[in-house]
């Protein structure tokens, strides 16, 4: 497997019960050694987006966001659907990113934690590809833990082989950021 690498995961849902939210930890409960998975917290706190303030009046909380994804070596998106589209505070960190260059070329895998929500896997699928990110399709993957019991969730999300499809799914991630940084330039 590929060297160390930090990945970034950014969750769609603020929600304290988020079903994306537990998906994505126990992305980082089960990731290989080598692969380290910080969860975004700063969606929440990122001011609505003002193009006026890119020009030197950048807050705080979006430069800790772009210092992080730049850092990062691929992103890991887990998003609900609200109103058929992408929530309002995934949107607005995804739109404070736009002109920067932290996000362009990024590696991202997407994961999704319900058995419906195809219209908000387009809508991301579409803004990221907007934003030139290295979307890596292969890695994608449902777990529905939509409508369980908290205990159901977690008995889902401890089971040997979803388990094992994290992990696995993490390790094509890793494989894939590894062909794509031996890549030539301009590609």
């Amino acid at each position: 497997m590929p060297g160390p690498l930090f990945l970034y995961a950014l969750c769609g849902s603020l929600r304290k019960g988020s079903t994306n939210r537990a998906l994505i930890e126990a992305l980082r409960a089960n990731a290989p050694p080598g692969i380290t998975i910080e969860i975004c917290d700063l969606v929440g706190d990122l001011p609505i987006f003002n193009p006026d303030r890119e020009a030197g009046d950048m807050p705080a909380s979006v430069l800790e966001l772009a210092a992080k994804i730049r850092a990062a070596d691929g992103l890991v998106i887990s998003s609900p659907e609200y109103a058929h589209g992408i929530p309002g505070g995934l949107k607005n960190a995804l739109d404070w990113l736009v002109s920067r260059d932290e996000i362009p070329h990024k590696p991202v895998m997407l994961v999704h934690a319900s058995h419906r929500g195809d219209f908000v896997l387009e809508a991301l699928t579409e803004v990221l590809k907007t934003m030139s990110v290295r979307m890596v399709e292969d890695t994608f993957f449902r777990i529905n833990l939509l409508g369980k019991t908290p205990e159901q969730r977690r008995s889902i999300l401890a089971d040997a082989e979803t388990q094992t499809l994290l992990s696995e799914n993490l390790q094509r991630f890793a494989r894939a950021i590894a062909h794509i940084g031996a890549e030539p330039a301009g590609h």
